[in-house]
């Protein structure tokens, strides 16, 4: 039985197809696309891999990511060696990029994809954790991040910022977000290269206006130095590389091109989309943390720029970080599904929002939200990690084989429903990896390893490597079943 319904339809009833009631509405068309997790036919198959990079870029140039720069520099680096953690942390890039050549092959999301490596009951639990939680999670962050540049809009204004109006901000915001989410991937593909010029043009005059006031030689009162050095790096690599490694369902916006579309060019436009435009915010960020205050970043900037400019760049950012989300409440929506429950992929947004906008009010009038962004960040890569690993060993593995009406198969008898409806192996690595990453932090409590090291958080590498070797190992004791790694 399928987990997913089709939307409904307006005009000529469709012919059946694909597992639905109805032949689902192609996404590359005007209205709502009506696809979920269900399996994307060749007929229906459109695009070329470069659309891919402003898809990406556009949820790079964001609030979160001059945070995140800024914060390199408040953690005590100096400025090149921020800036060189902002190009090793976002080299994970790489990894979002080869998550992503799935797609055209199975024509299934990544929330399905992963079947092959969790089994169909499996992949359920991680769907519920690693697809559905954490990409909650990060939409209230963003949705946060936004809500803080509007507050300053209403201000400027001349109306009262009250806890009201913050309320009413916040559900403007996703109401605006979610719309995108419930239109689909057509719509995304559609909006996102006019969104990347905006906020590029907008952000080349901020970067301007920063690189005026950056001290380039800028260094802490007390320089870093041995074990803090190492500790501070260490941590603020995994805050960097927590952006990339929270999209493992980059297959979900690659999956409507041609089954005939590279590999290399799905992985490289995708990667480079994420990876440039993430390198200069980030840049912009730590650069402007040398001569301003970027505790309070908005406010911050804005004295660096000229007064005309400034309610752009807040419009700015409120649009980058809803490009940012509108992804991610797509892919939420997804997850949903593929957890078994039996909901329109439009229906599954609209509640993911819900969740997203109640922890936002709860992280913006209760909680303090940069410490709440750093610790949030941090921990997602004890999990988000090795998911990844393991996601990219199977592909490596597999040789990009994936068979996606087999994918579309939750039956006990189907190709992927292994014992009992988990794939032991897949599971097994996915806990050796957390576990490896939980011993390895240095975040919101401190694990032994990272204890015994003087406080160098080593959770990313550990849990990358603990699971990438654990489903390799597993993989040498089926090499003599070829049907394994071909039958997807």
């Amino acid at each position: 039985m399928a987990s997913t319904l089709p939307d409904p339809h307006s005009g000529p009833r469709p012919t059946p197809a694909d597992g639905g009631a109805f032949a689902p509405r192609a996404a590359g068309r005007a209205g709502v696309e009506a696809h979920g997790i269900d399996h994307i036919p060749d007929s229906e198959r459109r695009g070329r891999p470069r659309e891919l990079f402003s898809v990406w870029a556009a949820t790079s140039v964001t609030y979160l990511s001059l945070v995140v720069g800024g914060a390199l520099v408040l953690m005590g680096l100096s400025l090149w060696q921020a800036l060189a953690v902002i190009v090793a942390g976002n080299l994970f890039w790489l990894l979002t990029g080869l998550l992503a050549i799935p797609g055209p092959v199975a024509g299934a999301p990544s929330e399905v994809v992963t079947r092959a490596l969790y089994g169909v009951r499996g992949n359920r639990v991680n769907n519920a954790v690693t697809g559905w939680l954490i990409s909650v999670c990060y939409f209230a962050l963003n949705l946060a991040a936004a809500a803080t540049a509007a507050f300053s809009l209403v201000d400027r204004a001349g109306l009262p910022v009250t806890t009201g109006v913050k309320a009413a901000v916040v559900v403007l915001i996703a109401a605006v977000t979610l719309a995108i989410g419930v239109y689909g991937h057509g719509a995304i593909v559609r909006l996102y290269l006019p969104i990347t010029l905006a906020l590029s043009a907008v952000f080349a005059v901020v970067g301007v206006a920063v690189l005026r006031h950056t001290d380039f030689g800028y260094a802490p009162g007390r320089p870093l130095t041995g074990t803090d050095l190492w500790a501070t790096v260490s941590a603020g690599t995994a805050l960097v590389a927590s952006g990339p490694l929270s999209y493992t369902t980059s297959a979900d916006f690659s999956r409507y091109l041609p089954r005939s579309t590279p590999a290399k060019a799905v992985a490289g436009w995708t990667a480079l989309g994420g990876f440039v435009p993430s390198v200069l915010v980030c840049g912009i960020g730590a650069c402007a943390a040398t001569a301003v205050d970027m505790n309070d970043p908005e406010s911050s900037l804005q004295t660096l720029l000229p007064g005309w400019f400034r309610p752009v760049f807040l419009l700015a950012l409120v649009l980058g970080t809803i490009a940012l989300n509108a992804l991610t409440s797509y892919s939420a929506g997804l997850a949903l599904q593929a957890v078994g429950l039996r909901i329109r992929r439009t229906l599954s947004v609209l509640v993911d929002g819900a969740v997203a906008v109640s922890l936002t009010l709860y992280a913006l009038l209760v909680s303090d939200f940069l410490d709440t962004v750093g610790d949030v960040l941090r921990l997602t890569v004890l999990l988000l990690g090795p998911a990844t690993a393991v996601y990219a060993t199977d592909i490596l593995l597999r040789r990009n084989r994936y068979d996606g009406p087999a994918l579309a198969d939750e039956s006990p008898g189907g190709p992927f429903w292994y014992t009992g409806g988990v794939n032991r192996p897949g599971a097994l690595a996915l806990m050796a990896g957390v576990t490896a990453s939980a011993l390895c932090v240095d975040s919101v409590y401190t694990g032994p390893v990272a204890a015994a090291l003087g406080g160098i958080d080593l959770a990313l590498p550990a849990g990358l490597a603990a699971a990438s070797a654990t489903y390799a190992l597993s993989a040498k004791r089926r090499q003599s079943n070829t049907a394994y790694w071909t039958a997807s």
